[in-house]
Parts: C-alpha cells; structure tokens; sequence
C-alpha cells in the first residue's frame, strides 16, 4: 500500500497558470513510486484566481483532493481599484501605478503580510489536521506563492513536531524580482523577513522550483537550512498527445505567459527591426507599453498578441513554433531566475532564443541540452539576422530528457525518503 504525502496548495484545478502545473504533475507521478498523494486546496468558487484553465480538472480526476472555504482578503485590495482585476506575478495586466494603483499596492505590501490570501489559513490549518489524523500522515508538503501557505506548514509542525514538513518555494519570497512594487516599509519588510526566517529554520528541507542562485542567496542568510534545488519539468504525455506527422512548423517567434515591462522589451524590437519577414507571436498577459511602443516604431505587423489560451493548446503552439522565445526580467538578483516555461519549451523540442543576463543559470541550461542560442542583454543587439534563420533549423539533443516531470518526481521522492 502507497504510503500518503499531505500536499497543501492554493493553486490547483480550474486555477491555471505555471504555478498550479509544478505539483498537479508530482502528484500524477508521485503514485508510481510508493507515495499516495492527498491535496488540501480552496474552494474555487471563493479563491481569487488571476488564471482560470479548466482543462486541467481532467488531469486530477483521480488525485484525492479535499477543499475548504476561504475568507478572502483580494477584495478588500482590489476595492482600491478601479478595474478590480486580481493582479498577476509582476503586475503585469497593471500599467504603469497611477496614485490610487500605488495605494493599492502599498496596502498589499503592508497591510496583508505575506499576501492577502492568508484569510484561507485558519481553515487550511484546521482540516490539515483532521486530515493527518484521519490518514497517519507522516510528510506535508506546502507550496507557495501565495507565501502565507508556508504559515500553513509552519503551523502544522508546531502541533505535529514529528511530522516531516517540506517547503516548496515556486519562486522567491522576500528576493523576487517584483519585490519593491509593494512599497512597504522596514517595518513590514522585517515582518515578512520574519515570517520567510521561521519556515526556512522550521521546514526540515526548502526545495527550490527556482534555481542555485536562489539556493545560494538562501544558504547564506539561513546556513542551517536544508535547501534542495527541485526543478519543474516537463510532461511528456503532454506532448505525446500531439500527431506531430500532422505539424506544419511556422515561421514565427513564439513567446507563451507573462510579460512585464522589467522584461526586455526594447531588444525584441531590435530583433523584430533586423528580421522584418518574421512574425512576433506572444500568447497571454502583456503590458500596453510594449503594444505601444511596437505601434511608435512601426512594427504593428510584425507581432500577433494573443490571450491566455488553455494548457493543451498552448503545448501544440510550442512543438508548431518556429523559434520559441525566452525572456529574463532585467532586474537585481535575475541571474538565478529559472522561469518554468523553460521546460516545456525543452520538451516541445523547438529552437530556444533565450535573453538574460551574463552568467544566469537560463544560459547553463540552454548549453547542456544545446537546445538553443542564449544572448546577454547587450550581445543581443549584435544579432545578425543570419542567426536568426539558422535558429530555426536548430534541434535539441537527449540532454532535456533529464527534465521529464516523471524524472524530477523521483528526485522528490528521494528527498522525502531521506529526511
């Protein structure tokens, strides 16, 4: 019989986005190395989701999922503004803060510490315990953002000393890269630091879905912290759905997710300037300065904007993409930043044309599966349209296989049966 792993995560079907795909797929695999999973998850109807993608709900048809109610605290924020939109990562469906979207995020970063989702806590708290009870849990695992969930697991190995607690950090807390949008005061900022010093010395591990920079910046601060770095992947029946005998490749440079003006946006002009025949496609939120600042330089025919589609399309837009395109914010700290979409992108097996920083671990990764070509925020500028085309005809060895959502399930079950 598999033993049972409590998974407390907000994010999960119909939610969509990267951020629900890290454990909807460890929870998919994790049953065929010994361990059942139960999720612990909101109740979609009260959750403040900024992505919705149903297509997912099939995916966990068979994962035991429990769901409780939630008090959200979203729409006491949103009420300061005038669209009432649930911000992405980055705030990138916001434009440029004007007085009252300042007063909004300043709320959010000081009055709602860590984030205003933790009105989902003391219900989180309550049923986990039920649940660990009722089934002999021995491992939890809590996933963030939203960072409060970790609260949860903090909250949970002060009433279960014995119980194995593992905090997975889908991306920074108090280093991402969007940080100082918040505009709160030391104050604040030493509560939340407070709070990321009482999981990191709590958890018995941290696993990253990041990267070793972020691992670096980590061991530094909390040196008696188990930190492991645990990649996302990508999952290979989703592609094996797609009839790639029936796939035209396009001619097209293709981005997928999220847009933020701290991304390289000026670079992709230049591109876009130097290869005039090929067409810019980007699929999901992207800021109206760049749509702007394509029309001022008379490039409008150049780029096809699309919105968020579901997940199953988005995976045959990879494998038909000429060139998929990768973007690194350009902000402090980016060199550890390791987007998820790079890996689904490995495994669509489609050319990469990657920009980021001098030495980012985006670069380490597009070497060692030859995958692509990566180009710092200044050498990009010296592309030659040449290698553009070349690009196209790119194709990717073995090495992204090492990156199947099967493989790094099986490096997290080696974390937990070593704690």
């Amino acid at each position: 019989m598999n033993k049972k792993v409590l998974i407390i995560t907000y994010y999960w079907p119909p939610s969509g986005g990267a951020g629900v795909q890290r454990w909807l797929k460890f929870a998919k695999y994790l049953p065929e190395y010994g361990w059942e999973p139960i999720i612990l998850t909101v109740n979609p109807e009260q959750a403040s989701y900024p992505q919705h993608d149903p297509s997912f709900l099939k995916e966990c048809e068979n994962i035991t999922t429990v769901r409780t109610n939630t008090f959200e605290l979203y729409s006491l924020y949103t009420s300061l503004k005038k669209n009432k939109e649930i911000p992405y990562g980055g705030f990138s469906n916001e434009q440029e803060p004007n007085l009252v979207q300042k007063a909004a995020r300043f709320a959010r970063g000081n009055f709602f510490i860590p984030d205003p989702r933790k009105g989902w806590n003391k219900y989180a708290i309550a049923k986990a315990k039920e649940i660990i009870k009722e089934h002999d849990i021995e491992v939890v695992i809590s996933t963030s953002p939203p960072h409060s969930t970790q609260l949860i697991g903090l909250a949970i190995k002060k009433a279960f000393p014995s119980i194995k607690w593992i905090a997975d950090l889908r991306d920074p807390w108090t280093d991402i890269y969007f940080y100082n949008k918040f505009f709160q005061t030391k104050i604040a900022q030493k509560i939340d630091r407070s709070y990321e010093k009482a999981v990191a010395t709590n958890a018995n591990v941290i696993t990253l879905g990041v990267s070793y920079s972020i691992k670096n910046i980590l061991k530094n601060r909390y040196p008696s912290s188990n930190i492991e770095v645990l990649t996302n992947g990508y999952d290979s029946t989703d592609f094996d759905k797609i009839d790639k005998t029936t796939i035209s490749k396009n001619k097209e440079i293709v981005y997928t997710g999220t847009l933020t003006t701290d991304y390289p946006l000026k670079e992709i002009i230049g591109i876009a300037k130097k290869c005039r025949e090929i067409k810019f496609r980007f699929i999901g939120s992207t800021p109206s300065e760049f749509r702007n600042l394509i029309e001022k330089e008379g490039l409008k025919d150049n780029f096809i904007f699309e919105k968020t589609i579901p997940h199953d399309k988005i995976i045959k837009r990879m494998v038909e993409a000429g060139i998929l395109l990768l973007l690194i914010p350009q902000v402090i700290k980016n060199e550890g930043i390791l987007t998820g979409k790079i890996f689904e992108y490995l495994g669509s097996q489609a050319p990469i044309l990657a920009i980021g920083p001098v030495g980012g671990d985006v670069e380490k990764i597009i070497e060692e599966t030859e995958s692509g070509k990566y180009f710092t925020y200044d050498s990009i500028n010296n592309i030659e349209k040449e290698e553009i085309e070349e690009l196209f005809s790119n194709k990717s060895n073995e090495g992204y296989k090492d990156y199947s959502r099967r493989n790094t399930t099986k490096k997290l079950v080696e974390i937990i049966e070593s704690l």
